[in-house]
């Protein structure tokens, strides 16, 4: 139960960080991604099923504060929360190589099919000036904020795991 209410306070914080924070910080319109940091760290740490649960709520969220089409990005997330899950039976916990590699192939893969759908479909066909100016500043920023968020999710994580194994007191 301390799992879920813990994993709804941090899917919510995401989505308020993205949507005040992240503004800020934005660089020529270019700001990182948390909800892609978020699914996919979880996916990695947890598995496929928490992994698409988390990134089904994260995409659903994001289609209710940013879009106006429900469902595209909560299946876009639902998807890249499976797929990260895949890697979690070769998770190792002290190492930041493996999330940072496809946290930066998420985002890759999320710029692509929003381009691909947002853009593409309706004629603009510049592919390369959209990945030049969009899909790779936006990864290279989602993957410095990485190198901090990940942190701070593995430290919840591992203490969420402790106080199911070990009762309430090892929370505290």
């Amino acid at each position: 139960m301390r799992r879920k209410i813990v994993t709804g306070i941090l899917i919510l914080v995401s989505i308020l960080l993205q949507s005040t924070v992240c503004q800020m910080i934005s660089i020529a319109s270019i700001k990182p991604n948390l909800l892609i940091i978020l699914t996919v760290s979880f996916g990695l740490m947890r598995g496929r099923k928490d992994g698409m649960l988390i990134g089904f709520l994260c995409g659903l969220l994001t289609d209710l504060f940013f879009e106006s089409t429900l469902g595209f990005n909560a299946l876009i997330y639902t998807w890249v929360g499976y797929f990260s899950g895949y890697f979690y039976r070769i998770f190792y916990d002290d190492d930041i190589k493996t999330p940072l590699f496809l946290i930066s192939i998420s985002d890759l893969a999320y710029g692509i099919v929003q381009y691909g759908f947002r853009f593409l479909l309706r004629g603009r066909i510049d592919f390369f000036y959209y990945l030049g100016r969009i899909i790779l500043p936006e990864m290279f920023y989602t993957l410095i904020l990485t190198i901090i968020c990940y942190r701070i999710l593995y430290f919840i994580n591992r203490k969420l795991s402790l106080s199911d194994k070990g009762g309430i007191d090892s929370f505290v």
